[in-house]
């Protein structure tokens, strides 16, 4: 059974944000809340432990798991190169709700999916997320349920779905279940929008204007 900590008492928070980094440091699973939903973190550089996590969620390697960093400077030691469009729009929206999808750097030792040498980043507005994440460095996070299933909006929800699959659960109260992140492609010459979430495409272009959708 997963040890759960209630971040709201500062000791719980501060033994669970400890469990949690060693948790992830062993390769194992960790229910997380974010500023959408719970999610379900595993180390992003360790490919048995995102086999893991997609397994828990009993989805397939074509839907790659997206990455969250706790500091935006994280972002340029992951990717090729960071085109000025994402640079602009990271510095416009996050923390919050956009996902970038950039080249990755070919010497990263990881194996998020089958995602064509992609990968899709983003910057969590959550206290807590971004706590683990800078004890962590970048893990991979998917929404904390089993595929086909509502996503969980509190830490008991998500432990019903996924806690015998999880070694810590950190409680941050009930979530909103707010709109999913705006998906941005920056892999080619001009950004391209691949699903409208909690940023209009107006937002997008009042900072890049050339954007597609």
């Amino acid at each position: 059974m997963a040890d759960l900590f209630d971040c709201a008492d500062p000791e719980q928070r501060a033994a669970g944000l400890d469990a949690a980094a060693a948790a992830i440091a062993r390769g194992e699973l960790v229910l997380i809340p974010t500023d959408t939903v719970y999610g379900v973190a595993a180390d992003a550089f360790t490919p048995a432990a995102v086999t893991g996590l997609l397994a828990a969620k009993n989805r397939g390697r074509t839907m790659p798991v997206p990455v969250l960093i706790g500091e935006a400077s994280t972002l340029a030691g992951l990717v090729v190169n960071l085109p000025p469009a994402a640079h602009e729009l990271a510095q416009a929206f996050w923390p919050g709700g956009l996902t970038l999808v950039l080249e990755h750097a070919p010497s990263l030792a990881w194996d998020l999916g089958d995602a064509q040498g992609t990968v899709a980043v983003r910057l969590p507005d959550d206290d807590v997320a971004r706590d683990l994440l800078r004890k962590t460095g970048p893990l991979a996070v998917s929404s904390a349920n089993r595929s086909g299933r509502p996503a969980a909006t509190t830490a008991g929800q998500a432990v019903e779905q996924l806690g015998s699959h999880a070694a810590v659960v950190l409680d941050g109260g009930a979530r909103e279940g707010s709109a999913a992140s705006t998906i941005v492609d920056c892999t080619g010459p001009v950004p391209r929008v691949l699903r409208i979430g909690a940023i209009s495409v107006d937002r997008l272009r009042d900072v890049v204007p050339n954007i597609t959708d």
